[in-house]
């Protein structure tokens, strides 16, 4: 099974109007060239139709950082998955572990979110991962098994075969750790292990497994060489256009060689 690979960058609480205009027209120049792979950016909210109009014409995808599960109603500070795709976006990532600490995001609510952004054309990419102490003592299996069983839970084989899975191990996040390449792709292993006993095996082999934690361009090579990581959902380094462009590029020359 060949599967397109995703280099989504997660920019997470930064970047104003303008900076995110100046990072768009850079990036746009960097990878015009790209090919054999899925860029998409993750920006704040703000920041969407203005990149919208900057990267028309281009390859570069939009997702949103998260939303709610419903199309409209009195939820003040809330947008919803309608209002995602009315700014442009055909990714949104959920249940990321900053949601899940700082936002009382719960399996329950990422489910619901799944089910929700399917429904109108959004392509999910679903944060599980493990704590420090998780791993300390030998949890992450359990940990990653059940955030995977219960955000698929009611989804049928179809469905479940659009949303993607970005393993992210919480110690790695922001803290310049990252997690060996081989024990990545175990964990990545797993996690189409859990959905193959769930949704059955044709799902499981089309869904994209993207690793994220401290992704970097001179990190990039040992994830990508692995069988079940398709891609990286990129945080620190999505902030600087170069930084960004060669994580992309890397994989772009990758699959045309």
């Amino acid at each position: 099974m060949s599967r397109k690979p995703i280099i989504a960058g997660n920019w997470k609480m930064y970047k104003t109007i303008s900076e995110a205009r100046d990072f768009a027209r850079a990036l746009a120049i960097a990878v015009r060239n790209v090919m054999g792979l899925e860029v998409v950016l993750c920006p704040p909210f703000t920041t969407l139709f203005a990149l919208r109009e900057e990267l028309a014409g281009t390859a570069v995808q939009l997702g949103g950082q998260n939303c709610y599960f419903y199309d409209e109603g009195a939820f003040t500070g809330e947008v919803s998955p309608r209002m995602l795709r009315d700014a442009g976006c055909t990714y949104v990532v959920l249940g990321h572990s900053e949601r899940r600490q700082h936002f009382a995001e719960t399996d329950g609510s990422v489910n619901k979110k799944v089910h929700a952004a399917l429904a109108h054309g959004l392509t999910p990419i679903i944060c599980v991962g493990e704590k420090a102490e998780e791993r300390e003592v030998q949890l992450t299996d359990n940990v990653v098994i059940v955030q995977v069983q219960r955000a698929l839970l009611n989804l049928e084989p179809l469905a479940a075969s659009q949303v993607c899975f970005a393993y992210e191990p919480i110690w790695a996040i922001g803290t310049g750790k990252t997690c060996d390449s081989r024990e990545a792709n175990r964990v990545c292993a797993i996690i189409r292990e859990t959905m193959t006993r769930q949704v059955g095996p044709g799902a499981a082999d089309d869904v994209r497994i993207l690793y994220g934690g401290s992704v970097k361009p001179d990190t990039i090579a040992g994830k990508m060489a692995q069988p079940h990581i398709d891609g990286a959902l990129v945080g620190g380094a999505s902030l600087d256009p170069h930084s960004f462009a060669q994580i992309v590029e890397f994989n772009s020359v990758l699959k045309k060689s």
